[in-house]
């Protein structure tokens, strides 16, 4: 089977597609054809050795799709023919987060999905929504399922409050359609005009180009009378300060993403004087990923993707990842 991996060193021009022995499940394992995957700003990261220090070499990505085609003794829950998506975490089944229920994830401390046939345990995958094709399903395992637990198990979001995105990448494209799903008045924001009417398209009811407007934050509160409930901050260092203006008294930032940088001052004095409940947090459980995907499958939402390319192109999807001008999700259909 062909396999794609970064051998030499990290970077994007190191990734070497290669040839490896097909897998033949244990006792409960499983193989999957892989048919999709989908690329994060984590994956982007860790190819440029920024995402872990993890082994050379690494098979990258976490997210992707596929159809089982072989099982092996005692596995139960899962059968030849089913459609399925590998979980991140191939070790948080249920309940909160735990050092044991992060510490074997795709992509990292696991080998990624850009390989033809993927082993895994077979609880460590599960089954995708009827509607949704395998590019789109692809997309579900991070982006989709950091959205959905940002929102409803740590925010607890309700109908009629405020939510404010930033950007049209993956999780933020995400959040603005769970979001909308739930009630919720949606900001979004962006320094592309397009993509704020294609946000509107999507539901946002109200958008800001932070580029015209250096002070987004206080508009956005402005706007929202008083304040936001729920950010969700995926910029880092250059956003996070913007966000703690945005929020409303009693309001909750929820970190998501690094995509402006790793490190920014803190104005202490606002996070408690207004009270308010940050939260970092990365993907979820496989308990989680079912609740969403039932979801998902009963609105027969539909996974925003911007471009879809080839197998032999994971380099230049990986470029277009660096370049930001995506609106939503890049996958990678398989052969």
């Amino acid at each position: 089977m062909k396999v794609w991996q970064v051998a030499r060193e990290w970077s994007i021009d190191a990734l070497e597609l290669v040839d490896r022995p097909e897998p033949e499940p244990g006792p409960g394992q499983v193989v999957v054809r892989m048919r999709a995957a989908s690329l994060n700003y984590r994956d982007l990261i860790t190819v440029q050795g920024q995402g872990g220090a993890y082994r050379l070499p690494l098979i990258p990505f976490s997210d992707g799709a596929g159809e089982i085609v072989a099982v092996g003794p005692g596995v139960s829950r899962v059968s030849v023919g089913n459609r399925v998506c590998p979980m991140f975490f191939q070790s948080w089944f249920d309940g909160g987060p735990s050092a044991s229920g992060r510490r074997l994830a795709l992509g990292g401390t696991r080998p990624g999905v850009l390989q033809e046939l993927l082993l895994l345990d077979a609880e460590g995958v599960t089954r995708i929504p009827d509607h949704l094709t395998f590019a789109e399903a692809a997309t579900l395992p991070c982006a989709a399922l950091t959205a959905w637990r940002a929102l409803f198990d740590e925010a607890r979001l309700r109908p009629g409050q405020t939510v404010l995105v930033q950007g049209t990448g993956g999780v933020s494209i995400f959040a603005l359609q769970f979001a909308k799903l739930a009630g919720a008045t949606v900001i979004v924001t962006s320094s592309s005009d397009e993509k704020l009417e294609r946000a509107k398209a999507l539901g946002a009811d109200h958008t800001i180009n932070y580029r015209a407007v250096a002070e987004w934050g206080k508009a956005a509160a402005d706007w929202a009378g008083g304040g936001v409930d729920h950010i969700v901050e995926v910029g880092g260092k250059d956003t996070f300060q913007q966000s703690l203006e945005a929020a409303r008294v009693g309001g909750t930032i929820l970190v998501i993403g690094v995509l402006s940088g790793f490190s920014q001052q803190v104005s202490i004095p606002t996070l408690f004087s207004k009270n308010l409940h940050v939260i970092g947090l990365s993907v979820g459980s496989r308990r989680m990923f079912e609740n969403m995907a039932a979801a998902i499958g009963q609105n027969r939402l539909k996974p925003v993707i911007d471009r879809t390319l080839g197998f032999t192109e994971v380099p230049d999807a990986l470029r277009l990842m660096q370049q930001a001008g995506h609106f939503g999700k890049i996958t990678i259909a398989f052969p």
